[in-house]
């Protein structure tokens, strides 16, 4: 899966970039640690790919760096561990795990997110 952008209801933009994949039969199948980031470059594809080579191998030290989101059930059991220079608020990390339940819940918007 492509990194997602999001922006929440207070206008902050977020830049998640999946952690892992695995694939099944040569379909992607989605991960469940996500790594949140402040989405500074508005998209932009390069500084998303610059970011995973480090993710979770070492302290990460990114200033826009929030943490990162484990979906240990999905639908019903996740967390956010803010381990970041910055922490979302409760109600940020909340609408954050809404917008990615979302897309996991919906593999017709996987693949609007491939494009």
């Amino acid at each position: 899966m492509k990194t997602l952008y999001f922006t929440l209801a207070n206008h902050l933009k977020i830049m998640v970039i999946p952690d892992t994949e695995a694939h099944l039969d040569g379909h992607t199948i989605i991960t469940h640690t996500y790594s949140v980031f402040e989405d500074t470059g508005m998209g932009n594809p390069l500084i998303a790919r610059s970011k995973e080579s480090t993710l979770h191998l070492e302290k990460i030290e990114d200033p826009s760096y929030y943490g990162f989101i484990t979906f240990e059930r999905p639908g019903s059991m996740f967390s956010y561990t803010a381990d970041g220079q910055q922490e979302l608020t409760s109600d940020e990390a909340t609408e954050l795990i809404e917008h990615l339940s979302d897309v996991r819940d919906n593999p017709a918007l996987w693949n609007e997110l491939d494009r």
